[in-house]
């Protein structure tokens, strides 16, 4: 394959991204169903979401609230009126033959997702964002030899947002992808666990010559289960439609499917220029009203956006760009952050806490931010400790780990532990001149220029203190006794 930016040379991507969130509702789009994921297969249905004669939807006024939450925070336009339609396709897991959702009113036009290139912010414009129902799942057997349907997903309740194609490169694609993500989390909507389906997304993608305006013939990529499989599968499509074009070949409309274990593309179907799918009006649900009432109520309930919360936590807490990236990019971490620093601990000191072993810890342990044992108001009497030298940072950490699996506060573990610092300046003394004492040699070693003892110095030190000593204080005392010649 070539590389992408020997391709870019002469080739610019046009990639337009359609995801499908499933909206985070206790009950399904049009039935009182609960819209729960794990359970056994087909034990959340009814007449309404099996499409049964005679069943009548009734929508999901959560879900309703949900989409316009989003398309306001994304700076969408709502429409006040909007109706549901029937786009009607055969499919094994769609029992209806037909799905609800919306076609040329949907709730929310326009607006746009922002995200952070190399530092700086760039809008990616959308086109829609409109709310219908999720189709049911196929299981296929191992064996090949058939496949079961559970229809405990049909109905849920699903948002797409539609993208306009001003996405350029692959890892363009991802960034906005992990954006929305956040987006969607920050406020509240979807759980956005990919492995469950949650979040879905499909990319047509073309290419054309650099200057020119008219776009190329464009595929579809299909079955992407990761935001790192979108980006790869973006970079395959990519040397593919390159390949053709430059070898004087043309480019067939088609949607193809991503196969992340052989990492490479293959033709699902062909595509036409007419729609795939029949819509019309659904007959069994009125239109959606939607007042300025609803929505002045929906706008007062709206948070911060990511990329809002980056540039605060750097004028507020004067923070690095990247950690503030990173902090943000979970809004339970950032929360988390918020919470220690209102509680008096220095921000630039909760970042190194956070960024370093509280990440570590997440990482390594079976927890997650959202249920980790050591609450924020816990953390923060650890980080005054420190701040305030009761504790060094050494065992700061082992006070935190002993907090990890037990109820008991930072004051309580070094006061029964006796891991307060050792910070009398003339105790630190005594103990420094025994040591040194009992090390004469290489006390003249390093007054006969082998500088790099002091290091073995302060490791002695540190170990007889059994690492409670103020680093700062020991070294002080150390570089007087060792340079001024006192032993």
């Amino acid at each position: 394959m070539k590389s992408l930016s020997k391709i870019l040379e002469k080739w610019e991507p046009v990639i337009g991204l359609e995801v499908h969130a499933q909206l985070s509702t206790d009950t399904k789009m049009f039935c009182g169903c609960r819209n729960m994921y794990g359970d056994p297969p087909n034990t959340h249905t009814c007449p309404v979401c099996l499409g049964l004669p005679g069943a009548l939807p009734v929508a999901n006024e959560k879900a309703i609230e949900y989409t316009l939450k989003l398309g306001l925070a994304l700076g969408c336009k709502i429409s006040l009126k909007s109706h549901f339609a029937r786009k009607n396709y055969f499919y094994p897991d769609l029992p209806k033959g037909y799905q609800i959702s919306q076609y040329n009113e949907p709730l929310c036009l326009g607006g746009s997702v922002t995200i952070r290139q190399n530092g700086e912010l760039k809008e990616i414009p959308l086109i829609r964002i409109h709310l219908e129902e999720d189709a049911g799942k196929s299981i296929h057997s191992a064996d090949e030899k058939g496949t079961k349907i559970d229809f405990n997903r049909c109905g849920v309740p699903l948002v797409e947002i539609v993208s306009a194609p001003e996405i350029r490169s692959p890892k363009e694609a991802r960034e906005y992808l992990i954006r929305l993500k956040q987006i969607l989390q920050y406020l509240g909507i979807c759980n956005c666990h990919m492995e469950q389906g949650n979040l879905r997304c499909d990319a047509n993608i073309s290419l054309r010559r650099k200057g020119e305006k008219p776009f190329g013939i464009r595929t579809e990529m299909k079955n992407m289960n990761s935001f790192r499989g979108v980006e790869r599968a973006l970079f395959f499509e990519i040397n593919r439609q390159a390949g053709l074009l430059e070898s004087g070949k043309e480019v067939v409309q088609e949607t193809r499917l991503w196969n992340e274990s052989e990492q490479k593309a293959e033709v699902m179907r062909g595509k036409e220029d007419a729609p795939d799918y029949r819509y019309f009006p659904e007959p069994d649900l009125v239109p959606m009203v939607i007042t300025e009432k609803q929505l002045a109520s929906i706008r007062s309930d709206l948070v911060e956006l990511p990329h809002e919360k980056e540039d605060r936590m750097l004028s507020d807490y004067g923070i690095r760009l990247n950690d503030a990236i990173i902090l943000a990019s979970d809004v339970h971490l950032v929360d988390y952050f918020e919470q220690i620093v209102e509680l008096g601990v220095d921000p630039q000191e909760a970042v190194k806490w956070m960024l370093g072993v509280m990440l570590r810890v997440l990482k390594d342990e079976i927890y997650i931010i959202e249920s980790f044992p050591i609450k924020p108001n816990r953390l923060a009497t650890l980080l005054k400790a420190v701040g305030n030298g009761i504790v060094n940072i050494n065992t700061a950490k082992s006070v935190f780990q002993k907090m990890l699996t037990s109820d008991k506060t930072a004051t309580q573990i070094i006061k029964e532990e006796g891991l307060m610092q050792v910070s009398d300046s003339e105790k630190l003394r005594t103990i420094i001149e025994g040591i040194l004492l009992h090390h004469p040699d290489e006390v003249s070693r390093y007054r006969d220029g082998k500088k790099g003892l002091f290091g073995f110095f302060m490791g002695q030190i540190m170990r007889k203190t059994r690492g409670q000593s103020t680093p700062k204080i020991v070294k002080e005392i150390l570089t007087e006794i060792l340079d001024g010649n006192k032993t």
